[in-house]
């Protein structure tokens, strides 16, 4: 047994060791190609779960508590990340694309696809519901190929820029989206456990949801994550950096602040994800050509490549142990048109009468990835209430991601490239 558990242990360190040099090679190889490294994660560990090598097997259910830890983790640096990454001053007009997708395309989602669930498969509301609040989140990990490119080089290559503030329209409108709406999600989410818990009818958790999920939680998320992010800001650039041990250090404050933020917003019973990502935003935008945000970004965008590769493997991993296996195929349908109907459909709707040309319009409502937060809010609401129909809704939810991840990853960097060689005016 103890030779079996050491053998274990080596196969476990060789394959972290294959990810991490994965992480830290393959954007050197596949920067001008059409795929991408999430792709590839999921592949590797799709393969290597299915040989027989000992490794355990999966089970999003049973194992449904470190599933939410680990994605709750991967969620929170890649909030973190995205907020370092825009350079645009927030504003009502100059993210005028987010809003829209937040206010619109947020909603529409969902309840489309609760719709779908219930009248298409059969769920229960509650069941639905929690499908659409999961759906609803893009994510800001996977779809690395259509975001701004961080402090760097997001306002200096030319043929890429936007008037409105330095980035790509495309590429600024899916990051915030990305940003925001993956803590959006947790006011649904929470709809949804109530309505498992107490019922679907409105009179057993309106006022509770309205008052307390939608109102407090999120108030308190975003005075919070302003005023936490102004004060770590000032702390940060006010102090020095001139010993040798200090410049190796730098860039390790963008973690220190996403915890801070989290823990600290979670605690005064505020949404945690809002907190960090406006934080982040909140940080980025104090002395903004400042030289630090550079190792900032950089300390905050490895660590969340490490997490995905971490979290797609794993996911490949389930896919071997037979996630799959509830499908049927109603419920491969309902997974297709999520992707490619419902998102979509949405996106359009609510980028209706926007000052850009179709095109933009289009590519922002095709790439809204399913990821990593989708993940999370399914593990998170299974682990707090008892819904009908787990196993299929992981199913369900894994399809729309494994479907998302494929066609959006290989289509991201020709459409988008393409876009920009043309050229995108306003």
């Amino acid at each position: 047994m103890v030779l079996e558990i050491f053998e274990l242990y080596d196969l476990v360190l060789l394959l972290v060791g294959l990810a991490l040099l994965g992480v830290a090679l393959l954007p050197r190889v596949i920067s001008e190609r059409p795929i991408s490294a999430p792709v590839l994660f999921l592949l590797f560990g799709l393969v290597v779960f299915s040989l027989p090598l000992g490794l355990p097997e999966l089970h999003p259910i049973e194992q449904g508590h470190f599933v939410e830890r680990l994605t709750e983790l991967g969620v929170i640096i890649a909030l973190m990340t995205a907020g370092l990454k825009i350079d645009r001053p927030p504003s009502l007009r100059g993210w005028m694309s987010t809003w829209r997708l937040l206010a619109i395309t947020m909603p529409v989602t969902i309840g489309l696809v609760a719709l779908v669930g219930w009248w298409g498969i059969g769920l229960a509301i509650p069941t639905a519901m929690l499908l659409g609040a999961v759906m609803a989140p893009t994510d800001p990990v996977l779809a690395s190929e259509v975001q701004v490119e961080g402090p760097e080089g997001s306002t200096e290559e030319e043929g890429k820029e936007d008037a409105a503030g330095g980035e790509d329209e495309v590429r600024f409108a899916l990051t915030s989206e990305a940003g925001l709406n993956d803590g959006f999600a947790f006011p649904f989410t929470n709809l949804a456990i109530l309505m498992a818990l107490v019922g679907a009818a409105p009179g057993n958790w309106i006022g509770e949801w309205l008052l307390v999920d939608v109102l407090f939680r999120v108030g308190i998320a975003i005075v919070g994550a302003i005023g936490l992010g102004w004060l770590l800001a000032r702390l940060v650039f006010a102090l020095p950096v001139d010993a040798p041990m200090a410049k190796s250090m730098l860039g390790l404050e963008s973690l220190a602040v996403m915890f801070i933020v989290y823990g600290a917003i979670e605690f005064a019973g505020g949404y945690g994800f809002i907190g960090v990502f406006i934080a982040a935003v909140t940080f980025r935008d104090y002395e903004r050509r400042h030289e630090f945000h550079e190792p900032l970004h950089d300390i905050a965008e490895q660590s969340e490549q490490l997490l995905m590769a971490t979290i797609m493997i794993l996911f490949g991993g389930l896919i071997a142990s037979g996630l799959f296996a509830p499908l049927t195929w109603q419920a491969i349908v309902v997974a297709v048109v999520i992707v490619f109907v419902i998102r979509p459909v949405a996106g359009i709707v609510a980028l209706l009468g926007f000052e850009r040309k179709w095109t933009d319009r289009l590519a922002i409502s095709f790439f809204g990835v399913r990821g990593i937060g989708t993940f999370y809010y399914l593990a998170h609401g299974l682990n707090s209430a008892p819904f009908n129909e787990p196993y299929l809704i992981w199913a369900i939810a894994g399809l729309a991601i494994l479907v998302s991840v494929v066609v959006h990853g290989l289509s991201a960097t020709p459409i988008v490239e393409h876009r920009l060689g043309e050229g995108s005016p306003s």
